[in-house]
């Protein structure tokens, strides 16, 4: 039966290839004047009606059965859109570099040339140009990738601040986070506040949060894949900034005009740098105080022919909070000093090495080889020298907890373009975990051995391969068909999960579409949380013998519709999840005398939702309006009585607004308005006193909180206003811009966290905690 069924796929595809004169057309689409490679730029044959759309790498093939002549149409957001009419007799190789155009306006041919949102089969997929992610208003003037994103329909932010993504209900460790294609494991700076992406170093965005192509796989939630720009194969180019907490510098340019380009881009903050001085001044010049984190950008990009091009990218960064301080006493004659270190630290390193290769008009190859470790380090060290009469002596202690993961992967992806009917995309990979989760290690000058507690390295291998077909069926039925199997080996223990993908959509008018998809996930690793604000204690354990892996299914429906610009949308999805994991009461990372396994409940969730999203991405005025209503839960078997109780950052409606506005020539306002109700909280609904004996058999009373149920609360909503104003001048030397910016425009006091405490009169109450007021920034920006 599947050998019939494989000759059958076979003869058509040879049907389809020996039917008419097949011409085709490939090639690779690129912005003038840097020569970087557009992501899914826009190919359309005005004479067939048809067209193609370039891949990660700016590649494009379409293929005609016309033997006259094509009439093509290159298409690219924020670009003059280029026409190019010939006639075809063979195979042909055309490059296409378009020129920016600073406001694209609509054009009647911008209808006819450009895929719109309403022809593909892609669900829940959103892309936010660059531009519009550097104009809108920032905190403290930092512009952040994650702080945007948390702006759309079916992503939360979690607390006040933080760039964690929720997205359908899922937790943080449920999105795929990729880097030029490497997973991230944890891309927050400032325990939450900003993430790791500088956005000058950065080409595209996309978010996909339903409708999973079969090409993604090891996450329950959505993909988030980032890429970073290749280089100026022309001229050396140059942008920064300079705000209150931060500056950064990208520059860029050919090694080799034409062949080969370069990228580096850093990024510092200097609070530790202008805190310092005040900090040793207060106390005496004893004590030192910091925090900062700092991001490394760089990539090669070499062109050996028009066939083949290789890239070297890496990312390198590093947060670190720490309190030093030091003095001496003299006792006896003997004097002792001191120094006393307490702090933390973690951060990624990545590195990925790419080969593209052209193998044929229609056969496209990509070849991935990385690198990437996340490290949490804990410690504490003190240091001593005594000296006196005929003594010098020296002692040290020192404490460190400190967990981690390592990955070295192995990827090979192909597309295949047999006709304008079918775009074939398979490939596997390979990836070699190692885990650290979590260890206690201390060590003194005064003992003869030293001390370690928690649990030991394991290693892990994850593979999968995948195959999927964007098929189109007639002129209004499309679909994307796959399957994506994946393995786990650990501990002696084989899990595997067979995922079958399908996304479609139906043309109601040229202008509308009906959409649907079902996908089922398969997740072999976990975080262990211990909370909200994507702390780095949080732990990256593996799928054992003892706890297994997480899976998911998702299936959901939506309309949209293209009116004058404006991408219109409505989809409802329901989602389960299986496999989770949550400290149980009273447990976290810091009891080491217990194994990980031993520490957590595993239990079941469920999400469902409706997500309304308009966005026009063109024009003066630009920006999108989305809202969601959704129900997020969880239930454990060993926590809440094995009830289904809220998920923390359940949120039943939450409205967001992002306008970016181009007012004059040289000037842009910008604004971001969001509404959310309340997160769910745990609080006591009742209070008693029990008896307790201490060791000298005295007795005293202590009070014991009872909770009624897990997350049995509600905070009150969340809204706030925050504003931008920038304006640039060009100089002899390129270019600069002052930005102003405001957080929280009308200091509205949104709920951080809440607690039982006292009010004035010394009666219990709740109370609620608040983090950021009115916050005004600034920063200077420039290019060369």
């Amino acid at each position: 039966m599947k050998r019939g069924i494989f000759i059958a796929i076979v003869s058509i595809y040879c049907l389809q290839n020996a039917y008419g004169q097949r011409v085709t057309i490939n090639g690779t689409i690129r912005e003038d004047g840097t020569g970087e490679h557009l992501i899914g730029a826009n190919v359309y044959d005005r004479t067939a009606q048809r067209g193609a759309t370039s891949n990660q790498f700016g590649f494009y093939s379409y293929t005609t059965t016309s033997t006259d002549s094509v009439d093509l149409y290159f298409s690219y957001i924020g670009f003059q859109t280029q026409r190019v009419a010939f006639a075809v007799s063979k195979d042909t190789v055309l490059h296409i570099q378009l020129i920016p155009d600073g406001l694209l306006e609509e054009v009647v041919v911008s209808a006819l040339s450009m895929e719109q949102v309403q022809e593909t089969t892609r669900m829940g997929s959103i892309n936010v140009p660059i531009k519009q992610i550097k104009e809108l208003p920032a905190l403290m003037g930092e512009v952040d990738v994650f702080k945007v994103l948390q702006l759309l329909p079916g992503v939360q932010s979690g607390t006040e601040g933080a760039s964690g993504l929720y997205v359908r209900g899922g937790g943080p460790d449920q999105n795929l986070v990729l880097l030029d294609g490497v997973p991230v494991y944890n891309a927050a700076h400032l325990f939450g506040f900003f993430s790791i992406f500088n956005a000058d170093a950065i080409n595209n965005v996309e978010l996909i949060k339903g409708g999973f192509p079969s090409r993604y796989g090891g996450r329950l939630s959505s993909v988030i894949d980032v890429t970073m720009k290749e280089g100026n194969m022309q001229e050396f180019k140059g942008e920064g900034s300079i705000g209150i907490i931060a500056s950064k510098l990208t520059v860029e340019g050919p090694i080799k005009k034409d062949k080969t380009s370069f990228l580096f881009s850093g990024r510092r903050t200097y609070l530790d740098l202008l805190a310092r001085p005040i900090i040793q001044a207060s106390s005496g010049g004893n004590e030192s105080v910091g925090y900062y984190f700092y991001d490394l950008n760089g990539k090669i990009n070499h062109k050996v022919n028009d066939k083949n091009r290789i890239y070297l990218s890496m990312y390198s960064g590093d947060d670190k909070a720490y309190s030093r301080f030091s003095n001496f006493y003299v006792n006896n004659n003997e004097r002792t000093d001191y120094r006393d270190e307490f702090g933390l630290s973690w951060g990624n390193f990545i590195t990925a090495l790419r080969w593209n290769n052209v193998i044929s008009s229609r056969f496209f190859s990509n070849y991935t080889f990385t690198y990437s470790k996340y490290n949490f380090d804990l410690f504490n060290e003190y240091n001593e020298q005594v000296t006196g009469v005929g003594k010098n002596e020296s002692n040290t202690y020192s404490e460190r907890y400190f967990s981690g993961i390592r990955d070295w992967a192995a990827k090979a992806d192909f597309e295949y373009i047999p006709n304008p009917d079918h775009y074939v995309r398979f490939g596997s990979n390979v990836i070699l975990h190692r885990f650290s989760p979590g260890v206690y290690a201390s060590r003194s000058s005064r003992q003869e051995n030293d001390l370690r507690l928690g649990a030991d390295e394991l290693n892990s291998t994850e593979y999968a391969v995948y195959v999927e077909d964007d098929i189109r069926l007639n002129d209004r039925l499309k679909a994307n068909v796959g399957l994506h199997y994946s393995g786990f080996f650990t501990e002696g223990q084989h899990y595997n999960s067979l995922q079958p993908r399908i996304a479609a959509r139906y043309l109601l008018d040229e202008s509308t579409s009906i959409k649907a998809s079902f996908v089922t996930m398969a997740q072999f690793i976990h975080l262990l949380t211990n909370a909200g604000l994507g702390l780095p204690t949080d732990l990256w354990v593996p799928a054992t013998n003892q706890i297994g892996p997480q899976r998911a299914m998702q299936a959901a429906i939506g309309v949209v519709k293209n009116i004058k610009g404006f991408e219109l949308s409505a989809e409802a999805y329901y989602k389960t999840m299986d496999g989770l994991i949550e400290y149980r009461d009273g447990a976290t990372y810091l009891n080491l005398d217990q194994d990980w396994q031993n520490k957590v409940a595993v239990g079941e969730g469920r999400s469902y939702g409706l997500e309304m999203f308009a966005q026009r991405k063109v024009g003066r005025t630009s920006g999108w309006l989305g809202y969601t209503l959704s129900n997020t839960e969880r239930r454990f078997d060993e926590i809440n009585f094995g009830e289904w109780f809220p998920y923390k950052y359940d949120r039943r409606h939450d409205v967001s607004l992002a306008i970016t506005h181009d007012w004059k020539e040289n000037r842009d306002f910008s604004l971001v308005w969001v509404y959310g109700t309340g997160n769910a909280v745990s609080l006591p609904t009742q209070r008693y006193e029990s008896p307790e004996f201490n060791r000298w058999g005295g007795m005293h009373r202590s009070n014991i909180n009872f909770y009624e149920s897990r997350n049995n609360f509600r905070n009150r909503a969340y809204h706030r206003l925050d504003l931008s104003f920038s304006w640039w001048k060009t100089k002899r030397w390129g270019e600069r811009k002052w930005t102003l910016g405001v957080y929280n425009a009308y200091n509205r006091l949104n709920p951080f966290f809440m607690d039982i405490g006292y009010d004035r009169g010394g009666n219990r109450k709740v109370l609620q905690y608040s983090l950021f007021p009115m916050i005004p920034s600034f920063s200077y920006g420039f290019k060369f």
